[in-house]
């Protein structure tokens, strides 16, 4: 593995960069002249953590796992009780750098994926919805490089509305934000017509962030005739990971209905990202 250090233009949105300290890190398939150039797909992993900590479970072995079947994986580490929108700016910043540098990577610049879980893929959600907006053009300029190709979203926060978590929403925004900033983080009221194709997993019976995040904004993407794959599992609670033994931290980690999540968005890849031109 490999640290790379982005260079982020904080100050652009009112921002003390010497707060802030984000990583991307690699796990990526070296080119080999046996192989040859196979401009794979990329996917960019924001681990979870309600914006308080990074998750080290839905960090390292997730991208081994999507590494393992072909697709380069990176990691973002990005900044933790910090307000928006700096994890924002650094993963808009992470999908740049990947792009200038797909040919180092052997990837496609035009394959460039997110992967979120729980607040990442609130961070996830937040850069799919708002790669394009007014806001992010206000802020660090109106930049193609910026643009996530597809999201893979995992129980992801979404809302800050009545199924909102709570510490999630509060470390980004406060404890007593304006209605606009509500407004502007709630990503099931920004999709639009130019977020990206999606496959989203959640358990019907997560009592940390309510399933109603996954059900509103998958009704957000129909409505704008987003292509999406949507799977919610009847039981398994919040945080799973992979769900299997590689990342369980004990027993309730471990469920072989909801482990099958990382085969369908494998799948999923495949279908839309490698037989594309």
């Amino acid at each position: 593995m490999k640290k790379i250090s982005l260079n982020i233009p904080y100050d652009k949105a009112g921002l003390n960069p010497k707060n802030f300290n984000p990583t991307l890190e690699t796990v990526t398939l070296k080119f080999s002249s046996e192989i040859g150039i196979k401009k794979r797909p990329a996917v960019i992993i924001c681990p979870g953590g309600g914006y308080e900590y990074l998750s080290d479970r839905e960090a390292q072995p997730v991208a081994m796992r999507f590494a393992s079947h072909g697709i380069n994986s990176f990691i973002l580490k990005y900044s933790i009780n910090s307000p928006f929108p700096s994890a924002l700016l650094e993963l808009a910043y992470a999908v740049k750098y990947v792009r200038e540098n797909a040919e180092k990577y052997d990837i496609d610049p035009n394959k460039i994926l997110l992967c979120g879980f729980s607040a990442g893929g609130h961070l996830t959600a937040c850069l799919g919805t708002l790669w394009n907006s007014e806001y992010l053009q206000n802020t660090i300029g109106n930049n193609e490089m910026f643009k996530p190709n597809g999201m893979i979203l995992c129980y992801p926060v979404i809302t800050s509305g009545k199924y909102r978590h709570k510490g999630s929403i509060e470390n980004i925004l406060g404890k007593a934000p304006s209605a606009e900033m509500l407004e502007l983080v709630s990503s099931e009221k920004q999709v639009n017509d130019k977020t990206p194709k999606t496959f989203i997993w959640h358990c019907a019976d997560d009592q940390t962030v309510p399933v109603e995040n996954t059900i509103s904004f998958t009704k957000s993407l129909s409505q704008y005739k987003i292509p999406f794959e949507c799977h919610i599992f009847p039981f398994g609670g919040h945080g799973l990971a992979l769900a299997d033994e590689s990342t369980a931290k004990h027993e309730g980690h471990i469920n072989i209905v909801c482990s099958q999540w990382t085969k369908l968005a494998v799948e999923w890849i495949k279908r839309e990202f490698f037989t594309e031109n």
